[in-house]
């Protein structure tokens, strides 16, 4: 697959992604959000790779969505540009592989959204991360207000949408927003880290915890529990099952299946 915004780099079971439109701060258009797609497809296909990290070129992670582009569109247009957003967003909840946002630099609008749906954040100490959409005169568009409030709260959430205004990297930290900080040289070397120590994870239990927290917020509290109930036995079916607790047992690292 030839690239043009984006850039990949595999570490054995990890895949890189990396914004690659530094001279416009990796901001969000169709083609660069068609090319995530088709990459991450690709991606959720291949047994080999077990998790990903999305990070940016340069001194953005991404910036935002591409204002000149949006300035261009009529009501219509938006829309089918915020469901287009939407949708990879929520593709990417749903892919198996969990996702690392690495924050290397400005989150802003659509770059917020988009850490927004990984499951894990990393941050260097020099980012700014915000919904600014306010000062232009628009809301979130990516879901945006949405996936805030259930991530950090009604009220915080409020106060980042409300007022435009960026939060540090220690303030994100507080909310509960970013779940580490590294300094900048330090940054990607600790998130690869961390991704490996999830790719050593078996895949089946990654992916079904991933569905089973997604779908709790769906359902009131006893239907969550019957059906964790429900995904917790159909564990008992995998071969990862019994390779992790003979494992644990024979007291030696698991080797989960689709691991060399």
């Amino acid at each position: 697959m030839k690239l043009k915004n984006l850039k990949l780099e595999i570490n054995q079971h990890v895949a890189v992604i990396t914004f690659n439109r530094p001279d416009q701060l990796n901001a969000l258009n169709l083609e660069t959000l068609a090319e995530l797609k088709q990459l991450l497809e690709k991606i959720e296909k291949d047994a080999v790779l077990r998790c990903i990290v999305l990070t940016g070129a340069g001194k953005a992670f991404v910036a935002g969505a591409d204002i000149k582009a949006m300035s261009e569109m009529n009501p219509k247009q938006a829309k089918a540009f915020a469901e287009t957003g939407q949708a990879l967003f929520s593709y990417m909840e749903q892919m198996p592989q969990p996702i690392i946002a690495c924050i290397n630099g400005f989150a802003l609008g659509g770059g917020c959204e988009l850490a927004c749906a990984c499951d894990l954040r990393t941050a260097s100490t020099k980012i700014k991360i915000g919904e600014p959409e306010v000062n232009l005169g628009i809301v979130p568009g990516f879901a945006g207000s949405v996936r805030l409030p259930r991530l950090i709260g009604l009220s915080q959430a409020k106060k980042m949408i409300l007022t435009g205004e960026p939060l540090s990297a220690l303030e994100a930290e507080e909310i509960g927003l970013i779940h580490w900080i590294y300094k900048p040289e330090e940054l990607l070397p600790n998130t690869l880290k961390i991704a490996e120590r999830l790719a050593a994870k078996s895949l089946t239990a990654l992916a079904t915890i991933k569905h089973q927290l997604r779908k709790s917020l769906e359902l009131e509290f006893t239907e969550a529990e019957k059906f964790e109930a429900e995904t917790f036995s159909k564990c008992f079916t995998t071969p990862d099952q019994k390779e992790g607790m003979n494992a644990f047992l024979e007291k030696r690292k698991p080797k989960f299946e689709g691991l060399d």
